[in-house]
């Protein structure tokens, strides 16, 4: 009896195991969709390395220096040429306290 009912429950659980499988393969209509995306994702980068390598990469960053007693939030840009120079640009000095 005991192992009647062992034997049956091992093929029930086995049914059930490849029937969710089969639920989980897609459909190539819809692997064909991703990839299709996945791919215009690539062209778009491709393109912007090809055609915008000239121009120079700008990054905005802010930082807390102390002068003395005093405390300032400098803001600066950084631009990061082609050749691999960067230039500095200070935007904004606001003084935040005393020490």
């Amino acid at each position: 009896m005991k192992r009647l009912l062992g034997i049956t429950l091992a093929v029930v659980s086995i049914g059930f195991g490849l029937t969710s499988e089969a639920n989980a393969i897609e459909s190539p209509r819809e692997v064909g969709a991703v990839a299709t995306h996945s791919a215009s994702q690539w062209q778009l980068s491709r393109n912007y390395r090809r055609y915008n390598w000239h121009r120079p990469r700008i990054v905005t960053r802010s930082r807390v220096v102390r002068v003395g007693r005093r405390l300032y939030r400098e803001t600066y840009q950084v631009r990061y040429l082609p050749n691999g120079r960067t230039e500095t640009r200070l935007i904004s000095r606001l003084r935040i306290g005393v020490v």
